[in-house]
């Protein structure tokens, strides 16, 4: 913790392997840490506290796990759950969040709050995809919403166990203006605990920079079995990736987005990743649910919004759509608890 400050209650709503390298990092820092647990999860947390691998080393780092009653008011909460997940933890989250609480999802795709304090022809509109009945909108108070950008990569094996072998870097902004304190604050926070923390004046352009990686990776990894390598380098899969990438890009442009990176750039970058299976092919091997509401629906909804039609990225989502259920109807053998 750097010198002056003062330790934060920190909650990490989703014991994944994002919300466990949040933990860690941030108890390591010295920060009250809390984890919304439940079940086998609650157990292990409570018992080894949560098992980290990262640049620094090995870390085992003690966290205070329950459920939202029983670990009460939060200073900063960051909500680490799938997108699909969230509508039904969102009311329980209640005892955790004070008028003073900075609130901040961690979530791949659109989130719910993309239109809050926009100012655009649609401001204050709801994202029907990834809040169909407003509980998001309704239990997680807008004006204490801090938007995010997530480049973390870690993988889970176990509960509470987490290798997350990159460097850690989050991006935040305010939802209505360029900056703020609470913006400043938590940045200091983060940078505190190891993880770069960048504050930006437009959050939305850098969203639709991984919203355009993760809608022209995940659903095609779902239906092709393949890794970003196979997916970015030249080769059967590239035609498909750059016509996601240009559909997606309309639409960012669409919305005034102001995306800095091109197309063939994306290829040379995701190519350099390697062997790195997305998530979504990862919760396809599982049996879990795919996140394809907040990946691929939420921006299929704000292209019609514009009537951009989107046919390849359509086709993609809806075979993935057809995998993921097929997948899911398949009896797999029970996993250990």
């Amino acid at each position: 913790m750097s010198p002056g400050s003062s330790p934060k209650r920190i909650c990490i709503a989703g014991a994944g392997a994002i919300g466990c390298t949040l933990a860690a990092r941030l108890g390591l820092a010295g920060h009250a840490v809390s984890v919304l647990a439940r079940g086998a999860t609650l157990q292990v947390l409570r018992r080894d506290g949560v098992c980290l691998t990262d640049r620094e080393g090995d870390h085992q780092v003690p966290v205070r796990a329950g459920d939202a009653t029983e670990l009460g008011p939060q200073d900063i909460l960051f909500t680490c759950t799938k997108a699909h997940d969230l509508p039904a933890m969102a009311p329980g989250l209640a005892p955790l969040i004070t008028p003073d609480t900075v609130i901040v999802p961690a979530l791949n795709g659109v989130p719910w709050w993309y239109f809050h304090g926009e100012g655009g022809r649609f401001a204050n509109a709801p994202v029907k995809s990834v809040d169909p009945d407003g509980v998001l909108a309704a239990s997680l108070p807008l004006a204490q919403v801090l938007g995010s950008v997530v480049f973390i990569t870690a993988e889970s094996d176990a509960p509470g166990k987490v290798r997350a072998p990159n460097p850690h870097l989050i991006m935040l902004g305010e939802l209505d203006k360029p900056s703020s304190e609470r913006l400043q604050d938590l940045c200091g926070v983060l940078a505190g605990a190891g993880i770069e923390a960048r504050p930006l004046e437009r959050i939305r352009d850098k969203l639709w920079t991984k919203i355009i990686a993760n809608i022209s990776t995940n659903p095609l990894s779902v239906v092709s079995g393949a890794t970003l390598e196979e997916i970015y380098r030249p080769g059967e899969l590239q035609d498909t990736v750059i016509a996601i990438m240009r559909e997606t890009l309309l639409v960012a442009a669409s919305y005034g987005a102001r995306v800095e990176i091109d197309p063939l750039s994306f290829l040379e970058l995701g190519a350099a990743m390697g062997p790195v299976r997305t998530s979504m092919l990862q919760d396809l091997d599982h049996g879990r649910r795919l996140e394809l509401a907040a990946i691929g629906d939420a921006v299929l909804e704000l292209a019609a919004r514009f009537d951009i039609p989107m046919p390849v990225t359509r086709k993609v989502i809806a075979l993935a759509r057809f995998r993921g259920r097929q997948a899911a109807a398949t009896p797999r053998p029970q996993e250990p608890s």
